[in-house]
C-alpha cells in the first residue's frame, strides 16, 4: 500500500475528486458521533465544515482531513448532560444550557491547542515509539470497523415507565441483511477492482455512485443517509450557512464557575484532539514520504475549534479514516481538504435530498476498505521478530484504544516504552578499574548515568577497602539528570568521610556547574582538563533554518 501511494503525482483533479469522496464518507460518521454526544447532527456537520476548512488552509499537513471526530465527542457527553441540569437550576432557568457550555468548551479547547503550537509542543509527537504508532493504527482501525458494524442495525426510541428516553438498536435480519451485505461487498469489489482496469476514475467515488444508482434504479428499500439521520432523532440534512451564535453570549454566564465547569473537558478534548491529529499527521508522513509541521498543525486545529465554537459547531480534530480515504484517492494538496469542506457545506445547503438517498451500505463499504488498507497487517509478520517489550506495547496500545480511549492508549504506550528503555539503559552502566603506578585507583565509567542506573553505579565502588587516592573518569559516561548528580555528590561525601582523596575527571560543563553550586569543595575535587569533552544538546531541525554545518557550536 505504502509504495503505491508514494508513486502518485499530486494534481488538482485528484485533490478535487478525493475531497468529494471524503465528504460523502464524512457525513454518516459525523452524524454518528453527534448521536453519541446527544447533539444536533447539523451542529456536528457545521463543526466538520469549519474545522476542515481552516485546517486545510492553514494546517501543517496538506492532505490531512479534520472534522468532528468521535474521540473528542465522547469527552463532551457527560458535560453536556450536566450542563443541561445546571441550566435548569439558574434563577431564570435555561433549557439546553449544555449546548452553550459545549460551545464555550470548544473555544477554550482551541485556545489550549494554539498555546500548544506556540510553545512548540507538537515536536513531542516524535517521542512516540513505532510500536505505539502501530498499536494506534491497529486499535483505531478496529474501532472504525466496529462502528461500521453498528450500521447493520436500526435505532428505535423507547420510553421507560419512569419516562426515560433511550435509543435501542436492533440488528437487521433476513433479506434486508442480505441486501445490505451484498451492496457492501459490491462497493468493496469496485474499489478493489477498478484500479486494476483504469486509474483515471476515482475508485471510492465511483463505487458510491454505482451502488447509489443501483439502489435508486431498482427502488430498493435499504437504509440510507436520510433514514439513518431520522432514526437517530434528527430531522434531516438540510441546514443553513454557519453564522456566529449570538445566543452563546446572551445565555452563558462568563464567570469563574463556568471556567471551572468547562476547564477539565476542554483540556482533555484538546489533548485527545492534538494526539489524534499529530498521530494521523505522522501516518500521512510515512505514506507519502513527506514531512508535516506539527506545531503549525496545533495552531490550525486550535483556530478551527475556536471558530467552530463561536459559530455554534462542535469540536474536532484530524480523522484517520477520512485522511486515509483521501490519501488513497490521490489527495495530496490543501485543495483536497478545502474541497471536502466546501462540498460538505454544499451538500447541507443545496443537495441535501440527493445525499439523503445515498445508501449507508456504499459508505460502509468504503470504510471497510479503508480499515483493510490502514490496519498494519505487517505487525503479525514481525510479531516474533521484535523485542517482547515492543510486542507488548503494540498489543496494549491496540487494546486500550479499543476499550478505553485513544489518548490514554498513547500515554500508556509511551510510558511502558520509556520504562523499558530506562530499565535496559540502567543495565549498561560499566566501570573499568585499574591502579596507577602511584597507587591511585582509577574507575573508568561507561554508559548513561541517570535515575535508573544509580544503584548499579553505587555498587561499583568500595569506599572502605579502596586505597587512599581515588580517581573517577567520566569520559565514556553521560551524566543525564539530577539523580545522577546527587549520586556523584553522595559518592564524594562517602570517600571523604573515609578520609580518602577523590578526583573527578571529564565531567560535562553543565554537570560541573551544578556540583559547584552544591558545594565549594568540588573546586578541589573536579579536575579541569584541557581535553574535557564538549557535549551539546540534541537540536530540533525546525530551530535551525540553515544546514547545521554552517553553525559554529
Amino acid at each position: 500500500m505504502t509504495e503505491f501511494i508514494r508513486k502518485i503525482i499530486p494534481n488538482a483533479k485528484d485533490d478535487v475528486l478525493a475531497g468529494i469522496t471524503v465528504s460523502l464518507a464524512m457525513i454518516p460518521e459525523v452524524v454518528a458521533f453527534a448521536f453519541v454526544a446527544q447533539i444536533d447532527p447539523l451542529m456536528a456537520l457545521s463543526g466538520a465544515f469549519i474545522i476542515g476548512l481552516i485546517t486545510a488552509i492553514f494546517g501543517g499537513r496538506p492532505g490531512l482531513i479534520s472534522g468532528a471526530a468521535g474521540a473528542v465527542a465522547v469527552i463532551f457527553v457527560s458535560m453536556i448532560a450536566d450542563g443541561h441540569t445546571k441550566g435548569m437550576l439558574f434563577d431564570a432557568p435555561i433549557e439546553n444550557m449544555g449546548f452553550f457550555y459545549l460551545m464555550a468548551c470548544v473555544v477554550l479547547m482551541g485556545i489550549i491547542q494554539i498555546f500548544a503550537g506556540v510553545f512548540k509542543l507538537g515536536r513531542f509527537v516524535r517521542l512516540i515509539p513505532h510500536p505505539v504508532m502501530m498499536g494506534f493504527v491497529n486499535g483505531l482501525s478496529i474501532v472504525i470497523f466496529l462502528a461500521q458494524v453498528k450500521m447493520f442495525s436500526h435505532k428505535s426510541l423507547q420510553i421507560s415507565p419512569e419516562g426515560v428516553k433511550e435509543y435501542v438498536s436492533t440488528y437487521m435480519q433476513g433479506s434486508e441483511l442480505y441486501i445490505m451485505i451484498g451492496l457492501v461487498l459490491l462497493t468493496m469489489a469496485i474499489i478493489w477492482g477498478l484500479p486494476k482496469i483504469t486509474k483515471k476514475l476515482p475508485a471510492a467515488l465511483t463505487a458510491i455512485l454505482v451502488t447509489s444508482l443501483i439502489v435508486v434504479g431498482f427502488n430498493m428499500d435499504v437504509s440510507t443517509v436520510g433514514s439513518y439521520i431520522i432514526e437517530g432523532g434528527g430531522t434531516g440534512l438540510k441546514g443553513e450557512f454557519p453564522t456566529p451564535n449570538m445566543d452563546l453570549w446572551k445565555n452563558l454566564p462568563f464567570n469563574l464557575d463556568t471556567l471551572k465547569f468547562i476547564a477539565l473537558p476542554a483540556f482533555l478534548a484538546a489533548s485527545v484532539g492534538l494526539i489524534e491529529s499529530l498521530m494521523t499527521m505522522n501516518l500521512v508522513d510515512e505514506l507519502t514520504d513527506t514531512r508535516g509541521n506539527g506545531n503549525r498543525e496545533c495552531v490550525a486545529q486550535g483556530a478551527g475549534n475556536i471558530v467552530s465554537g463561536l459559530f455554534g459547531g462542535t469540536g474536532g480534530c484530524g480523522m484517520i479514516g477520512q485522511t486515509v480515504i483521501n490519501v488513497n484517492a490521490g489527495g495530496r494538496g490543501r485543495l483536497s481538504g478545502i474541497m471536502m469542506a466546501v462540498t460538505l457545506l454544499s451538500f447541507i445547503l443545496f443537495a441535501d435530498k440527493l445525499i439523503e438517498m445515498v445508501p449507508i451500505a456504499a459508505l460502509v463499504g468504503v470504510m471497510f476498505m479503508m480499515v483493510i488498507e490502514t490496519f498494519a497487517w505487517s505487525s503479525f509478520r514481525i510479531f516474533k521478530k521484535i523485542p517482547m517489550s515492543d510486542a507488548i506495547v503494540l498489543v496494549t496500545v491496540s487494546l486500550v484504544t479499543v476499550f478505553v480511549d485513544l489518548a490514554v492508549a498513547v500515554f500508556v504506550g509511551v510510558i511502558i516504552s520509556a520504562l523499558v528503555f530506562a530499565w535496559e539503559s540502567a543495565k549498561k552502566i560499566r566501570a573499568r578499574k585499574r591502579v596507577k603506578e602511584d597507587g591511585t585507583k582509577v574507575y573508568e565509567i561507561w554508559g548513561p548515568l541517570f535515575f535508573g542506573s544509580i544503584q548499579a553505579f553505587n555498587d561499583k565502588f568500595d569506599a572502605k577497602n579502596d586505597p587512599e587516592s581515588i580517581e573517577i573518569d567520566f569520559v565514556e559516561a553521560r551524566v543525564s539528570d539530577h539523580s545522577a548528580i546527587e549520586a556523584i555528590f553522595n559518592l564524594v561525601e562517602k570517600y571523604q568521610g573515609e578520609g580518602k582523596t577523590i578526583k573527578l575527571k571529564h565531567l560535562s560543563e553543565d554537570c560541573k556547574v551544578l556540583l559547584y553550586k552544591a558545594s565549594d569543595k568540588f573546586h578541589d575535587v573536579i579536575v579541569e582538563d584541557v581535553d574535557d569533552p564538549r557535549y551539546h544538546l540534541a537540536a530540533n531541525p525546525e530551530d535551525f533554518p540553515k544546514p547545521l554545518g554552517e553553525y559554529n557550536f
